[in-house]
């Protein structure tokens, strides 16, 4: 058993209706899902955002991510719990685990530790049923796009311009491209099809991005599955579709609460993968935890690279919201496999290894200055860690004005992160933010590529594929031109080579290909060799997970 899952099963937890009460929900506004978890009805999240006042949000990111860990979820949650016990009011809001990650490489993302949201096994598992919601109303949609192909195509879709794909929450390399409709004329019309990553699903995006039921339909209505031979778009409301996947999803759009192992009210909705997503949590908790608490921690998936710009980009742009303080998280282990070392040999003390990767975290800080938020590094530790390694990491930060706070939440839960939600409190109280997204909206599609590529990832610049560019005017000339993007690429590096750790310069972003999420209401630049639909590993993390002599469920990590 796994020391995570240990230590959760240890766990006293308290009824949902205590936790909700403490975040000043009650007991009639909840949908129990048994007795630990629940939904929070839309009619309270409204009543909420209407008569409260919002509090301040703190997002937590990290530097890119390292087989030697980092925490990102970890600290989140400890964080949150450590504003609570110093007596701040404190949301906790989180992305729903996929189940992809938990049967392959990455395992569960309910935190670890004694920083840990529970009960753990469901919330990495089947939860509370969104992502299968998601994922049947993303096919409902592909069945009806070639149920309408076959009784006659009223529309004139023109089947090699489809561009809508079907969804599983799986790894399964096999569906990245295959052929369907075969065997006869009763099966359809055969054409090339391929999966997607629910997480990585339009759908996904548009719950995670809806302010409501009515704004949920309308985005829905407005996904674009193909065109026409004059290059007419076809959309899901052209097809009848946004109400019955709305039907689908009406449960799906309600908050999750659940809790932490010190009892703290935790929202957990929402779930996309912020290498090919946009990584973040849904607006609906977001929003409802700023007008429940003083302070939101929320998190954004994968490294600031990733996550965190498309957090300020995407989501405060779409949805209004201007965060207060920014935690990066970084782990003297991670930084030393930045610097060269091989994870065999991360437990040997090597100062001048971590010197070496410390300039993957100083880049991280810099570019969440360039958004005009105030950043505190959270150095998770690890019990092989020395002063010295840790002292060099301090100092570097200390040379570019802000501050790496030892944490110790896995081990200490709420206590070990006191001090990092001390910083934190005195950064929000400054108001020190002055938030701003990185372009403008006016700037065109391949302008706010490059200037990611060059701000963000350092690149010289970027190399469009023909298709790619052809995609981008094609889109502007639809008049989505005033979208922002969302670039998919490797998440272990700045550049679209995973290979390349810590900072690297010098390099080019290349752009195979570009897709258009119109009712998420964004573009997605798909760099190098990044896929959509991830592959299991040689030794997936599946194979150590089964059913305990008690009937429960072991080897979750």
């Amino acid at each position: 058993m796994s020391i995570d899952l240990e230590i959760a099963r240890k766990a006293q937890l308290a009824p949902i209706a205590e936790i909700a009460a403490r975040a000043g929900i009650p007991e009639a506004a909840l949908e129990p899902y048994g007795r630990y978890k629940a939904k929070i009805g839309l009619d309270f999240v409204a009543q909420a955002r209407a008569t409260r006042p919002a509090g301040k949000l703190v997002l937590v990111t990290g530097i890119n991510p390292t087989p030697a860990g980092e925490g990102k979820t970890t600290t989140t949650v400890g964080l949150g719990d450590a504003l609570n016990s110093l007596g701040a009011r404190a949301m906790i809001c989180l992305r729903e685990p996929s189940l992809g990650p938990c049967f392959g490489v990455k395992g569960g993302a309910a935190g670890g530790g004694h920083a840990q949201v529970v009960p753990m096994e469901d919330i990495n598992l089947h939860f509370t049923g969104d992502f299968h919601a998601i994922t049947s109303a993303h096919n409902l949609l592909a069945a009806m796009l070639d149920n309408h192909i076959y009784w006659g195509n009223a529309l004139g879709l023109d089947s090699r311009r489809i561009a809508f794909r079907r969804a599983l929450d799986m790894n399964d390399r096999a569906l990245r491209q295959i052929t369907q409709s075969l065997g006869g004329v009763r099966n359809g019309f055969p054409r090339e099809d391929g999966f997607d990553i629910t997480v990585a699903s339009e759908v996904m995006a548009i719950l995670c991005l809806a302010d409501s039921l009515d704004d949920l339909q309308a985005r829905l209505g407005r996904i674009i599955v193909g065109y026409t031979r004059d290059g007419a778009a076809v959309t899901a409301r052209d097809l009848k579709a946004e109400g019955a996947m709305a039907a689908l999803l009406r449960d799906a759009l309600a908050p999750n609460l659940v809790q932490t192992l010190a009892g703290s009210p935790a929202l957990v909705h929402g779930g996309p993968f912020a290498n090919i997503a946009h990584g973040c949590n849904s607006v609906m908790a977001t929003r409802l935890g700023l007008h429940l608490s003083d302070v939101v921690v929320t998190e954004a998936g994968f490294g600031a690279d990733l996550g965190a710009e498309k957090f300020f980009d995407i989501k405060c742009r779409i949805a209004g919201l201007a965060p207060d303080a920014c935690v990066i998280v970084a782990t003297v282990r991670a930084l030393k496999m930045h610097g060269g070392v091989a994870k065999s040999a991360l437990g040997q003390e090597d100062v001048e290894a971590v010197k070496r990767g410390v300039v993957n975290l100083a880049r991280h800080v810099q570019n969440i200055q360039k958004f005009g938020i105030p950043p505190v590094v959270a150095l998770n530790h690890f019990s092989a860690d020395t002063p010295a390694e840790i002292a060099a990491v301090q100092a570097a930060m200390a040379e570019i004005g802000t501050e790496a706070i030892l944490c110790r939440h896995w081990a200490d839960g709420a206590a070990g992160a006191q001090d990092l939600a001390r910083a934190v409190l005195a950064r929000i109280g400054r108001a020190e933010a002055r938030f701003a997204p990185l372009y403008a909206a006016e700037l065109p599609l391949a302008g706010k590529i490059e200037t990611i590529a060059r701000d963000i990832y350092r690149a010289e610049g970027i190399d469009l594929a023909p298709t790619a560019a052809e995609k981008l005017k094609r889109f502007e000339a639809q008049g989505f031109g005033h979208l922002p993007v969302c670039i998919a690429k490797t998440q272990y590096s700045f550049s679209a080579d995973p290979t390349l750790l810590g900072a690297p310069t010098g390099h080019v972003l290349p752009v195979r290909d570009a897709r258009l999420s119109a009712g998420a209401g964004f573009i997605v630049a798909i760099c190098g060799e990044v896929m959509t639909m991830p592959g299991l590993p040689r030794v997936p993390a599946a194979e150590s997970i089964g059913i305990d002599a008690e009937g429960r469920i072991d080897g979750l990590f």
